[in-house]
């Protein structure tokens, strides 16, 4: 599985598959209002097509590429850390420094660009995940179970007290249902369309919108940090097991695919039919959404990990542009940003708001081929994506190579 002494090929190929996961999961935040993520009852419509639309995302993308990029981001974190320390630098310093400018991007990403960045985020639990990167694979199996069963009482606790706003809608339970329909239910008419007016606006006028709704990456560390750490966590076990980097035998993989995939999957079917047919009622979204999923999404995590290495053809063309893509995935992810808003806001095309959910995955296919053309012939000339190479000096404090050396 490993390309090189310092590549391994199942986490790039793995990476590359979450990074165009992701494209199509974040496609609503990009195009519509923020409520329309979770609820086409919001915006976007509510055709046949569109439903459907929701629901296959529902079931097979959103919330489990996410996952795959931070169980690979935990993998990829502790390979650095073990790099350093090998080449007798201070582990702790470089992963630091590495954190500390991920986190300086992710916020000029999420309040200069788009809302809904997840470096930031990734930057304050990577820096904890640091406390356990000691840990055998039991233990760090343990510690996640434990964040993950945090993340159930949770999310658990929600839906209780939706459930009991609604059986008693005094001031303060109409108060939390008002503020939870800002993310999973339907806004006031008016705040949709104060939302619309503000993204098909110039920059400065978008840009001051993002500053005073975006939530801020220590708020989202409360709300989504013991997932993203227990996932992470889950990387490091999946990288010291050989889980992730091909070892195990392919029997192996067919089973926990299998099974992970068997138990998750036609639970996510069942959430999604529970919550079109409750049409999309914010306890039914939130069920839907976030608390029975805290209990399936990381076996559908795993699942998806043992199926992406069992297609893993090492030497294909389609795995090696897939790779690449991974290989330069902090570069994909931020470029599709930048191409994503200047489609939708108003600096751009000014499509925000104007499209249905369904008509948006028209643009997968030409995302995907822009990230699978680029990336492949950019890495055959460069040691890396341009991103990955200007992060990478930065963490280190010097301009780093960026061209291949040539042989002669």
């Amino acid at each position: 599985m490993t390309a090189s002494p310092h590549r391994i090929d199942s986490l790039d190929y793995l990476r590359g598959i979450a990074v165009m996961g992701i494209l199509v999961a974040n496609l609503p935040s990009f195009a519509l209002p923020e409520a329309a993520y979770f609820s086409p009852a919001a915006w976007g419509g509510t055709r046949v097509a569109d439903v459907a639309a929701w629901f296959a995302t529902h079931v097979l993308i959103e919330g489990k590429m996410r996952g795959l990029f931070s169980l690979l981001f935990g993998a990829s974190m502790l390979l650095v850390v073990e790099r350093a320390q090998a080449a007798g630098a201070s582990g702790a310093s470089v992963h630091f420094r590495r954190m500390a400018w991920l986190f300086l991007i992710g916020c000029l990403h999420l309040y200069g660009l788009w809302w809904g960045d997840i470096l930031a985020h990734y930057a304050l639990c990577g820096s904890i995940a640091f406390l356990f990167v000691r840990l055998r694979v039991r233990a760090l199996l343990a510690v996640a179970l434990a964040l993950i069963i945090w993340e159930v009482v949770q999310w658990g606790g929600l839906y209780l007290a939706i459930l009991d706003a609604q059986a008693n809608p005094d001031a303060n339970a109409r108060a939390l249902l008002a503020d939870l329909a800002a993310g999973f239910g339907v806004p006031p008419a008016a705040d949709l369309a104060a939302e619309i007016t503000a993204y098909r606006g110039g920059y400065p006028q978008i840009l001051s919108w993002r500053w005073a709704h975006a939530t801020s990456p220590f708020a989202f560390l409360l709300v989504l940090g013991p997932e993203t750490l227990a996932t992470m966590l889950l990387g490091m076990a999946g990288l010291k097991s050989g889980f992730l980097t091909g070892a195990w035998s392919r029997p192996r993989y067919v089973r926990w695919a299998a099974v992970s995939l068997g138990v998750a999957l036609p639970a996510y079917v069942a959430t999604g039919v529970n919550t079109i047919a409750g049409g999309f009622a914010i306890d039914d979204v939130v069920l839907g959404a976030m608390t029975l999923p805290a209990l399936v999404r990381t076996p559908a995590i795993i699942g998806y990990a043992a199926l992406g290495i069992l297609l893993l053809r090492p030497g294909g063309r389609l795995t090696g542009r897939i790779a690449a893509a991974g290989r330069a995935a902090f570069t994909s992810y931020l470029g599709t940003s930048l191409l994503m808003t200047t489609i939708f806001y108003g600096y751009g095309l000014g499509l925000f708001g104007r499209l249905s959910r369904a008509d948006l995955y028209w643009l997968v296919p030409l995302a995907w081929a822009a990230m699978l053309a680029w990336s492949l012939p950019w890495l055959a000339r460069d040691r890396h994506g341009p991103l990955e190479w200007a992060w990478r000096s930065l963490a280190r404090g010097r301009i780093g190579p960026l061209r291949r050396a040539v042989e002669s």
